[in-house]
């Protein structure tokens, strides 16, 4: 049997921490909770990188990490800024055929304001859920949660 250095209580053979005053022991291997064993990156800082390149980001942490918190931030970040890429495809699709068919800018003055709407909404979008999920914070944006959540299985 060993005694807490700190204390003097007897503690249990391969515990990490003395039962009495919480003192860690020498000797044990302490992993932090919040620390992946495969790549000793804390969940906040993988939940924050699966939103840095937007949905590229997305789907590489949400097929190499299996934590939930960062499956989560992941296939949100999949959802968010993948929907929001399509839209602004579909913009410039819908109003640059309009721009070539009318000859006019009228349409195409219209397109572009909305597309600069839409990646406006995306760049504040990408600031804020990067610093929640450093933050630990589980922000949900509110449609694209739903389907985030179903992807990942919370």
């Amino acid at each position: 049997m060993a005694f807490c250095s700190k204390c003097g209580n007897e503690v249990p053979a391969g515990a990490g921490f003395c039962p009495k005053c919480g003192e860690v022991q020498a000797g044990s291997a302490v992993v932090p909770a919040t620390a992946s064993a495969q790549s000793g990156m804390s969940e906040n800082v993988a939940a924050l990188l699966a939103y840095v390149f937007g949905w590229v980001t997305g789907i590489i942490f949400f097929l190499i990490d299996k934590r939930p918190f960062v499956r989560f931030h992941a296939a949100q970040s999949i959802v968010v800024f993948g929907g929001l890429h399509i839209i602004n495809i579909a913009i410039g699709i819908a109003f640059g055929a309009g721009f070539m068919i009318t000859g006019g800018f009228g349409a195409f003055g219209l397109g572009s304001a909305l597309y600069s709407l839409v990646s406006l909404v995306a760049f504040i979008l990408w600031i804020l859920l990067m610093v929640k999920a450093y933050q630990h914070e589980k922000f949900e944006v509110p449609i694209a949660s739903g389907i985030a959540k179903s992807l990942a299985g919370n």
